[in-house]
């Protein structure tokens, strides 16, 4: 039987989403110490740990079908891959930045100027879109104590939260591209392997549906049922369950979480009392 070959990061932030979301898929992943390789007992996949760095180029080749890469990696390697699905987590900035001291006023401030990166194709594009000629230093590793040894004058590096560049006392003047975590997929997958991938997917929008909604349950008179349920469009129509009380009814629905706050007001202009909201765990259509 085929199995389909999902390549994650070995270690670090990116590893542990990845594990986190395959899990909620219901995949049954039992790690050994320092395997590489791991076959999932209820699902035709294997899992293989690799550097961050030779994904791409795995999933350009064939030797893994699927992976879960930061977008930044994509660019960055120029292969002959396709994002096939946004994942939502490990997101980042691909960003240039210099000393606190430096005065900066602009991106000409880089003309004739080094600087130290562990992504010289995605910064050189953007310097050539920006007509900035610069002396691109590439080294892997420790990219923002370069200017502090006086490789360079500035830094084009990963960002995430910036503690990084505070600590070795840089900051970040410009942003090249945002990144996040991806599903991507090698250019030949056989019928198959595509099979195994699309039910792969359907567990993965279905946890992602759910990360992105809630459950959300209230109490309203009978004559305002509609007003109410017309504020939570998220499902085809809300179930509506009568209360021991007469002419009140418990409203039960699904809203997006980033839209509560903004529609709590006019739930409760429209009638809704004792309003409560309840994580899902799973949500399919």
């Amino acid at each position: 039987m085929s199995k389909l070959k999902i390549a994650v990061q070995k270690k670090g932030r990116l590893n542990e989403d990845s594990l986190e979301l395959l899990k909620a898929c219901g995949l049954a992943i039992e790690n050994g110490k320092d395997q590489l390789k791991v076959t999932v007992r209820n699902f035709p996949v294997e899992i293989l740990y690799l550097r961050n760095g030779d994904i791409p180029q795995y999933l350009e080749d064939g030797t893994v079908d699927i992976a879960i890469i930061g977008e930044n990696n994509i660019v960055e390697k120029q292969k002959n891959i396709q994002i096939i699905d946004r994942l939502g987590f490990s997101k980042c900035k691909v960003s240039l930045a210099v000393p606190k001291e430096t005065v900066y006023r602009g991106l000409s401030f880089f003309n004739g100027k080094k600087i130290a990166t562990s992504y010289p194709v995605t910064l050189q594009k953007y310097l050539n879109e920006n007509n900035i000629i610069a002396e691109i230093h590439n080294i892997s590793g420790s990219v923002e104590i370069a200017p502090n040894i006086g490789l360079a004058d500035g830094i084009c590096d990963i960002v995430s939260s910036g503690s990084t560049l505070f600590k070795n006392g840089l900051k970040e003047i410009d942003v090249i591209m945002t990144s996040e975590a991806v599903l991507a997929s090698s250019p030949n997958l056989s019928e198959a392997k595509q099979d195994i991938l699309n039910k792969l997917l359907f567990r993965i929008k279905s946890v992602q549906k759910a990360k992105n909604n809630k459950y959300i349950l209230m109490n309203v008179p009978n004559n305002k049922v509609k007003a109410v349920s017309d504020l939570l469009p998220v499902m085809k129509s809300p179930t509506v369950l009568p209360l021991a009380e007469q002419d009140w009814s418990s409203l039960h629905s699904v809203i997006q979480e980033d839209q509560f706050w903004k529609v709590i007001d006019e739930l409760k202009q429209a009638g809704a009392e004792d309003i409560l909201i309840i994580p899902i765990d799973k949500m399919v259509n």
